[in-house]
């Protein structure tokens, strides 16, 4: 794949996504998927997806690694960061260099370059006149995103819109209960996330490998299995026997 043409990948991208919203699919799922796209397609290292509930409250929904998940969680603490801006001005933000803007950011700045980032940009999600959220792309290297770039990385954003809304029209009275339903979703697969990492002793991202791995070999939703992993004791003890049999042992 990776030696095709770069527009026939975005394109093949774009399209495997738009196949997903047209099956029965997991909005976590899909939305991490979407993350991971953007890695392949940019020139960028790692991305996040930050999603606000209807009082304006921004989430972390999807990141591609760990060091994009503490950053994109950092920004919400520390409350500052291109993607907190983002959202609120509803336009993207393209920094090509971290070390310009740590008068604007200090403490995200910090962070980030920490973290061994050098460039930063989002994009919003925007439906209905309401921005969403807004999908943040992380650079090891300094450099602006082109124009290609970044229409790719709105593309992206938009399809993330879609699948958050599904089939509904969005209009402001729509677009709440999605906004509420998808970070429910969201929570539950933390809450599984957390489970499994304390059950089996193994990091974050292992123990969120281990979750997609049974829901795709089963042919299940991601949150499906982990509303059950939380919330029905009698399908936990099946579902914790068959994650433990595919953990391979360290050697």
């Amino acid at each position: 794949m990776t030696d095709l043409p770069r527009e026939t990948r975005v394109l093949d991208a774009v399209v495997t996504l738009v196949d997903s919203l047209l099956d029965d699919f997991d909005v976590v799922e899909l939305l991490t998927d979407l993350t991971g796209r953007c890695t392949q397609l940019l020139d960028v290292a790692a991305a996040g997806l930050l999603l606000a509930d209807p009082r304006g409250h921004l989430h972390l929904m999807a990141a591609t690694s760990e060091a994009s998940r503490e950053l994109e969680l950092f920004q919400l603490q520390a409350e500052e960061g291109p993607c907190l801006d983002c959202y609120a001005t509803g336009a993207p933000v393209s920094i090509a260099d971290l070390a310009t803007e740590e008068r604007r950011w200090p403490r995200f700045v910090s962070a980030a370059t920490g973290a061994g980032f050098a460039s930063v940009h989002a994009v919003p999600m925007r439906a209905a006149g309401t921005t969403l959220g807004a999908l943040g792309l992380f650079g090891t290297q300094v450099g602006d995103l082109n124009g290609a770039d970044l229409l790719v990385a709105q593309t992206l954003a938009h399809v993330a819109c879609v699948a958050i809304l599904q089939e509904h029209a969005p209009t402001p009275a729509t677009v709440p209960p999605r906004l509420r339903s998808a970070l429910a979703s969201r929570i539950v697969v933390e809450q599984a996330k957390g489970f499994l990492r304390e059950h089996f002793d193994v990091s974050i991202p292992d123990a969120f490998g281990l979750l997609r791995h049974h829901a795709r070999s089963h042919d299940d939703h991601l949150t499906d299995v982990a509303r059950h992993l939380i919330s029905d004791p009698d399908a936990r003890q099946h579902l914790l026997a068959t994650i433990g049999s595919s953990i391979v042992p360290p050697t």
